[in-house]
């Protein structure tokens, strides 16, 4: 067993963490071939830096989008649709929200990190239940395949130092505010940016004050490292 999954184990006894290569990972998404991500985790890596507090988050940076051009995995992912590569650098540890996109994402890990993980279908009457998020350790210089069915958000620090992690996905999500304009759509309530449904917990007082629905009911999971 990873070293630090089975620390990561013995310090969150309140949620049992998986590794993303175990089977439970199958229905949120799949581990890709990191190999063809190569020069996103060096261009991460030298050249952004992890915030003193809280998270920084990039939708699309030009020239991550030049070092992926030629990337095989994307082109069957998307299927060729215009795309945005952004990255996400932080110090987040709580679950705080959950997020789902109209398409797949792909998550490209610089660093080790824990994601907590949901699904759509467990959402029941508007709200979906703590207990049913799953967490995940990735170890660094992973990349996966989020499915347009899970339910997500920021991934979760394991180390002091935080953690870097690339985020592409069908260009123009989550880089406007917007509402729906009816309620015909199942989770139309939920639509929050672009290509964004979010589902906030109360404790998230950053998104209350945007006008995020709370929609997840009991903890705000917390991981430990």
């Amino acid at each position: 067993m990873n070293e630090m999954l089975e620390k990561l184990r013995v310090k969150n006894p309140h949620i049992h963490i998986h590794s993303v290569f175990d089977p439970e990972f199958q229905r949120f998404g799949e581990v890709l071939d990191v190999s063809e991500f190569v020069g996103l985790i060096e261009y991460l890596s030298l050249h952004t830096s992890v915030p003193a507090l809280g998270n920084e988050y990039v939708p699309h940076l030009d020239e991550l989008g030049e070092l992926a051009l030629v990337n095989t995995i994307i082109h069957d992912t998307f299927g060729l649709v215009p795309l945005e590569y952004g990255y996400v650098n932080g110090n987040n540890s709580k679950l705080n929200a959950l997020e789902f996109h109209k398409s797949s994402e792909i998550n490209v890990c610089v660093t080790p990190l824990v994601l907590l993980l949901a699904s759509i279908n467990d959402i029941e009457n508007s709200a979906i239940h703590s207990s049913k998020v799953r967490a995940f350790y990735i170890p660094e210089n992973t990349a996966i395949e989020v499915y347009s069915t899970t339910l997500h958000f920021s991934p979760c620090k394991v180390v002091d130092s935080g953690f870097k992690c690339a985020v592409i996905l069908p260009y123009g999500t989550n880089m406007e505010f917007i509402r729906a304009k009816s309620n015909q759509g199942k989770y139309s309530e939920f639509l929050f940016k672009t290509n964004k449904w979010l589902l906030n917990h109360p404790e998230n007082t950053r998104m209350v004050e945007l006008n995020a629905i709370n929609a997840i009911l009991g903890e705000n999971i917390e991981i430990y490292y």
